[in-house]
């Protein structure tokens, strides 16, 4: 019987430290050691011929019960927890995690099942735990990599899924690699040593570095590295934790130059505390037109650079902003140097926020030349219509001629400055950086407008010189296409939409001994004409020849071309086609082309058909007359 034999299996089953039980084939508990008490809690008294089921939670005792038939059956030796879990019941009725195997033998013909069973319920839970660890790891939408610090190159043994998206790698290329790849060559970078000293010292470290994608693409990764210990304080691992933070540095840099940018404009920005109206930030066009520094600015408030009359008319003006009636204004007034001249100034004036506190922005742009640009204007159509009403008065014959001219003179300078006017007003409305097209468009307006005026102006004063014969011309010799070049470059400024003008071949080498700057004139005069009396879309074609004594450059448009009635009135002064009255035009500079041109021993001779285009050929002297 197996009693006989009971000193021996005591013998080994003392010796094991795992938990040993026997049973019958009726699953009858006939022996167990003190490792099995000790699992279990009972005491080998409490557990002698009871069922094996004592030990196993309820719901499993079916499923238990059919595997231990089986291997009674089959004689063959088995570890259950290799194909699922097994679990066991403590006598207090916790509920353990076991490794279990079953060896069946057979003594004196009577079958018995040695369980063997090993407590692994704090492996599992390790497990478990890790387990959860490295789920948490993979969802976090950082990217997280561990490395090992105790192997060669300190390589990546863990990346989670947040920094394979972010970088693009494959596995092979993450895995048993330095984090270096993600720098490819850009491995000078600052931050970088601070990183490794950090590494090398066993420290935390943080750094924002130019990393790079897979396909080459920059990101901005803040990283945060710190060490992971063991119980003797030896460095095992890093972990390192990424942050894109591409956008945040991007937007930095952004405003780091658009306040850049407002530091170093020329016009004066101001920002003032809304209470007490002292200067917060002035910048450096500010500064330099008053000629204060800042550090004398923040000690003094708006009014003390206004004129002692003025004050009292910006106080209003911020007072109706302080009751928060309007947003922002908008005025004229002048403005004070530490040297005590003055300056006129428009100003736009509003109420903004500055880290929550209330503050006032102006924007004062130096409007002297505007000023002075005006009244020298206004000075010279005053001075030029006394002229022209003096010559009126002398000249019945050209009444009606002059009479028209004044009106025309009226509307040459009205419509382009009511157009420099309502563009200025409009491009005072665009200053965000989305209204950059408009505020474009406004611009080249005001440009175009006051290029025309000045052209008008210019006409004028070629006019009266050639009218007083103060003309005196300076021969020069001088390379053709250097005027040419002006003069096209000039003329691409006021180019309609879809023209082009199609410069000439093989003129590099071309020089001629003439006026240089009348030769500008004619030609830019002429160009200027082929482009304002031509639809958008078409081609002004410029061809020069030069001759042995003369040189001679055509003009050819596909514009409105000259009605045949006209065509004989065209070099009078004054006279403009019928076709083209409502087009801008003074009616002299064809007059101021021919007469220069016969003053420098030359000729202008033109072909037309209304409709179809004009072809202006002038031609004069290429060297000195002997």
């Amino acid at each position: 019987m197996y009693q006989h034999d009971q000193q021996i299996f005591k013998i080994l089953l003392e010796t094991i430290s795992e938990g040993v039980i026997i049973v019958d084939f009726e699953q009858n508990i006939v022996d167990l050691n003190a490792a099995s008490e000790a699992i279990f809690g009972y005491s080998k008294k409490e557990l002698l011929g009871k069922s094996l089921n004592i030990l196993t939670p309820s719901n499993f005792h079916k499923v238990y019960t059919s595997q231990f038939k089986t291997i009674i059956k089959n004689g063959k030796r088995i570890k259950m927890s290799e194909t699922k879990d097994i679990y066991g019941v403590k006598k207090d009725g916790t509920i353990i995690s076991v490794d279990a195997e079953l060896n069946p033998f057979t003594v004196y013909d009577k079958t018995y099942v040695m369980a063997v069973f090993r407590d692994i319920s704090e492996k599992k839970e390790i497990e478990r735990n890790l387990m959860l660890r490295t789920k948490a790891l993979q969802s976090a939408q950082n990217g997280i990599v561990i490395t090992d610090a105790l192997k060669h190159d300190n390589p990546i043994i863990f990346y989670n899924s947040a920094f394979q998206k972010l970088t693009g790698y494959s596995d092979k290329e993450i895995l048993n690699h330095n984090c270096r790849f993600l720098q490819k060559d850009d491995r000078d970078q600052p931050p970088l040593k601070k990183l490794r000293d950090c590494i090398s010292k066993g420290q935390s470290c943080q750094a924002t570095l130019r990393n790079y994608k897979k396909d080459g693409t920059l990101f901005w990764n803040d990283l945060y590295v710190f060490p992971i210990t063991d119980s003797e304080g030896i460095v095992t691992n890093f972990i390192g934790i990424q942050n894109d933070v591409t956008h945040k540095i991007q937007q930095e840099e952004e405003r780091h130059h658009l306040g850049s940018i407002l530091n170093e404009s020329l016009n004066e920005i101001y920002v003032l505390d809304a209470e007490t109206l002292k200067f917060l930030n002035v910048n450096f066009g500010a500064q330099q037109n008053l000629g204060y520094t800042f550090e004398e600015l923040k000690h003094m408030t708006i009014l003390d650079i206004k004129p002692p009359e003025n004050r009292k008319r910006l106080q209003e003006t911020i007072n109706v902003l302080q009751k928060k009636n309007v947003e922002k204004v908008k005025y004229e007034n002048e403005h004070i140097r530490k040297d005590g001249t003055t300056y006129p100034v428009e100003v736009h004036f509003q109420r903004s926020k500055l880290y929550n506190k209330n503050v006032f922005i102006a924007i004062a742009l130096d409007i002297t030349e505007r000023k002075n640009y005006t009244k020298k204007l206004e000075k010279q159509v005053e001075e030029r219509t006394h002229q022209l009403e003096k010559a009126l008065s002398k000249e019945k014959e050209l009444n009606e001629i002059k009479t028209n001219f004044l009106s025309m003179v009226s509307h040459e300078f009205k419509t382009p400055l009511s157009a420099i006017l309502t563009s200025s007003e409009l491009l005072r409305k665009y200053v965000v950086k989305e209204h950059a097209d408009k505020r474009q468009k406004h611009i080249k307006t005001i440009i175009d407008k006051v290029y025309y005026l000045n052209n008008i102006i210019n006409d004028f004063l070629s006019l009266e010189k050639l009218e007083t014969g103060k003309v005196n011309y300076r021969l020069n010799q001088f390379n053709l296409s250097k005027v040419i070049d002006q003069a096209v470059y000039d003329a691409n400024m006021l180019l309609k939409k879809g023209q082009q003008i199609q410069y000439p071949e093989d003129i590099d080498g071309l020089s001629v001994y003439q006026d240089e700057k009348i030769i500008h004139l004619i030609l830019s005069n002429l160009l200027h004409n082929a482009i304002k009396y031509s639809d958008e879309g078409t081609t002004i074609d410029l061809k020069v020849k030069q001759e042995p004594k003369n040189t001679i450059i055509t003009v050819r448009d596909q514009g409105y071309g000259i009605p045949e009635k006209d065509q004989k009135h065209i070099f009078e002064r004054y006279f403009r086609a019928q076709n083209v009255i409502n087009t801008q035009g003074n009616g002299i500079g064809l007059n101021i082309v021919k007469t220069h041109l016969e003053n420098l021993g030359g000729s202008i001779f033109f072909e037309s058909e209304e409709g179809k285009g004009t072809t202006f050929e002038i031609t004069f002297p290429n060297t000195e007359k002997l």
